[in-house]
């Protein structure tokens, strides 16, 4: 109350009321009457002649429980916002990770080690029964948090001695041998030269890399500012186990002490160290490039997205060729945990986004995504839609076809009509720029003028301008009160990791937001998996990024490689399949991290064990890739390729590549499986601009080919779709305040 009076809220004024508080009742049971004040002296004679001091106590507890309550009591409490937006065992598992760290955050500043270890164990306790105040606890930590809290709360399941033992405990072992420490040198392109440290999980001897031609390289997240490998061993032990393959985790420096992009060159020099070495500097045989697949997690996965684009680039330029770059063999496949594309945290959808979420080919994996997003207004407002399909409506339509999107030119091909800001994919694609260089147009560019506007009279009122897509909050916004990933966090972690010298652009540089990359780049990328929880806030991250995939390489196979701007067709393509580019798994219920702590969330061990898979036929799809590529290399298939496209030139030549029997360690009945299930669908349906996973041996051809796909992306044609799948999301957040129920829950 005294900080209230005094209008500056402070912990040290609260400190001082509650010493205050018990200093003054403490020295009035010592020194006052033992029945009290006048007042209550004569209830006290009477009551103390018929209760004991056990009873007194007991009821003195009740008394204040129950005035701590009343307001529950009477049905008159606040809602809760978190009722129904996590599934029970989430909900849970969230719960002990929220008295965790309202524990380790209450004992951190005890000096001595051993006692501020079992002070974290014992005040985690006590705030899994007061989970009202962990919660507040939590809340007001995060609101101020710094770099130490962030660490303290991630890097708690390997700093403390009881956490380890317990997860020792419950963790089934999966491997006869531990993870190995190792040191791997930079690459002498590199302006750095203090090697990279990294853990090595492989279930066998250290002889036995000799026989593999295969790695997992896995980029951990925690932020860009906490958490190495061994914060990671759950997933890291069982992908050794499962697929026999070793797993090389980088325990790369944090911020702030190593700002961006210091963590992204070491990623990109363990690769690259990798592929000159021929994994001899982890113990491979050296005799062939090894077959890489990359993993990463949160901020591993946007680490490993820009380490990718990194790759594509390599030796692209006389001016890399000349530093001594060479092009480096695209890894085989990309697989992501809920990644953090996008650094430019937005509070709405622009038309483009929305555009790939509501893809029609996606609406299985997008249902709950989209419609949350479409019933935002009518959850807030408590008021009936009027359609699930009516961004397919008549005067829809026309409003879109009206508004600046992509007109035909005299050649057949499409042509701009907006300012070349438009071309540029970081305009479409970054929160704050998709609809701002549209104003500039003239009336005469954005179409004719609809009966509304005719009739209207000359004003100086502002009216609105039509949209495409229905108004819709980023995933940010919308999962604003997660229990994991908060916007304070994200915040934090972002001022952490750019540092306080960059000032970089959050809406061009495609290294520090993969979202906004060229199309020409993302058109090499390998084969991607996501796998993300739908109520996690950086889902739109993984939706967004699988469409852009999506429709570069559907663009690029319908033209023969000779455009990357999509078309409504080009998914209609024969042989293409959206599976061979990305595949989205989005889990219901949950929200960010979940791989990190299966101990109190076991519906991720089965995740994990489904990555598993991931790996093994992520490697057979770039095996069977190859061979399909190597086959076209043949006489009869090159005069046909020139013969279906001959303004392509030397862009449908198939790459020189070699090829090697893989000799890692894997489920063969499980690759048996997957080749005879991709054996009728097209290998090449990632098109003949996307790099293969060895170097390429006629590189001129290949940076020829670089040049001449050139991409002008325009404003995408929406997608119609009957099935909205946008409104689950704030259908759910505003059920709450309208009184109406969420759908599915």
């Amino acid at each position: 109350m005294i900080d209230h009076v005094l209008g500056r809220p402070s912990v040290k004024s609260r400190r001082l009321q509650v010493l205050a508080v018990l200093g003054f009742w403490s020295a009035y049971l010592f020194r006052g009457d033992k029945h009290g004040p006048p007042v209550a002296r004569f209830f006290s004679r009477l009551l103390s002649k018929r209760l004991t001091t056990w009873q007194t106590v007991v009821i003195t507890m009740i008394y204040l429980y129950a005035a701590r309550n009343f307001s529950t009591l009477l049905g008159l409490g606040s809602p809760e916002p978190l009722s129904n937006m996590y599934d029970a065992t989430y909900f849970r598992a969230t719960w002990v990770l929220t008295a965790l760290d309202a524990g380790f955050w209450t004992a951190m500043k005890i000096n001595n080690k051993w006692l501020r270890d079992a002070a974290s164990i014992v005040f985690s306790l006590f705030y899994m029964v007061a989970a009202e105040q962990a919660d507040e606890k939590v809340r007001k930590v995060r609101g101020n948090i710094t770099v130490e809290h962030m660490r303290v709360s991630w890097n708690k399941g390997t700093a403390s001695p009881y956490l380890r033992f317990l997860q020792g405990l419950v963790r089934p072992r999966f491997t006869k041998w531990p993870p190995r420490a190792i040191r791997i040198p930079r690459p002498s392109t590199s302006d750095y030269k203090e090697p990279v440290t990294a853990w090595l999980y492989f279930d066998g001897p250290l002889s036995d890399l000799a026989y593999h031609n295969k790695i997992v390289l896995d980029i951990p997240g925690g932020g860009f500012v906490a958490m190495d490998p061994r914060c990671n061993e759950d997933k890291l032990l069982a992908w050794a186990a499962k697929t026999g393959l070793p797993v090389l985790s980088l325990d790369y420096k944090k911020a702030p002490e190593y700002p961006y992009p210091y963590a992204l060159n070491e990623c990109y020099d363990v690769y690259t160290t990798i592929v000159n070495t021929r994994g001899r500097c982890i113990g491979l045989s050296g005799k062939e490039v090894p077959k890489i697949v990359v993993t990463g997690d949160s901020a591993g996965g946007t680490l490993a997205t820009s380490m990718t684009l990194m790759i594509i680039e390599s030796g692209s330029s006389p001016i890399r060729r000349f530093q001594g770059q060479t092009d480096l063999p695209i890894p085989d496949g990309l697989i992501l945990f809920y990644p953090a594309l996008d650094m430019n945290i937005g509070s709405w959808m622009s038309d483009d986004q929305m555009a790939l979420i509501k893809d029609r080919r996606t609406r299985g994996t997008n249902r709950s995504v989209v419609q949350r997003k479409t019933n935002q207004y009518n959850s807030l407002v408590g008021t009936p839609h009027q359609s699930d399909d009516e961004d397919d409506s008549p005067a829809s339509k026309s409003q879109a076809s009206n508004s600046p999107v992509d007109v035909a030119s005299p050649n057949g091909e499409a042509a701009p009509t907006t300012p070349d800001r438009a071309n540029d994919p970081a305009s479409k694609y970054a929160h704050p720029g998709a609809s701002t260089w549209r104003k500039t147009q003239d009336e005469s560019e954005s179409g004719p003028a609809t009966p509304d506007v005719e009739r209207r009279k000359p004003s100086t009122s502002h009216h609105p301008e039509p949209m495409r897509t229905r108004l819709a909050t980023s995933s940010m916004i919308s999962y604003f009160n997660d229990r994991v990933l908060t916007p304070e966090m994200m915040r934090a972690m972002i001022i952490l990791y750019v540092g306080p010298h960059n000032r970089p652009d959050f809406s061009r540089d495609y290294l520090l937001c993969p979202i906004l990359a060229p199309d020409v780049l993302l058109a090499r990328f390998p084969k991607t998996y996501f796998l993300t929880g739908e109520r996690d806030p950086l889902v739109d991250d993984t939706v967004i990024m699988a469409g852009r995939l999506r429709r570069v390489k559907a663009a690029q196979m319908a033209s023969g490689g000779t455009r990357l701007e999509y078309q409504d067709q080009d998914a209609q393509t024969e042989g293409f399949n959206d599976k061979d580019v990305a595949e989205v798994a989005l889990i219901p219920g949950i929200s960010h991290g979940f791989l990190q702590f299966p101990t109190v969330y076991p519906p991720a061990w089965g995740l994990i064990d489904r990555v598993a898979h991931w790996i093994e036929d992520v490697f057979v799809f770039s095996e069977d890739k190859r061979r399909k590529e190597r086959e076209g290399k043949r006489p009869g298939n090159r005069v046909k390729n020139h013969a279906r496209n001959e303004s392509s030139g030397d862009e449908d030549k198939p790459l020189e590549m070699s090829m090697t029997r893989a000799r890692g360690r894997s489920m063969r009945d499980e690759e048996t499986k997957v080749s005879e299930s991709n054996g009728g669908e097209d290998g090449g349906s990632d098109g003949e601009g996307e790099g293969s996973g060895e170097p390429k041996p006629n590189g001129a051809k290949g940076k020829k080919k670089g040049r001449r796909v050139r991409t002008k992306t325009q404003s995408l044609v929406r997608l119609a779709s009957s099935d909205d799948i946008l409104g689950r999301r704030m259908h759910g957040l505003a059920s709450g305040l309208t009184g109406l129920p969420a759908d599915g829950e």
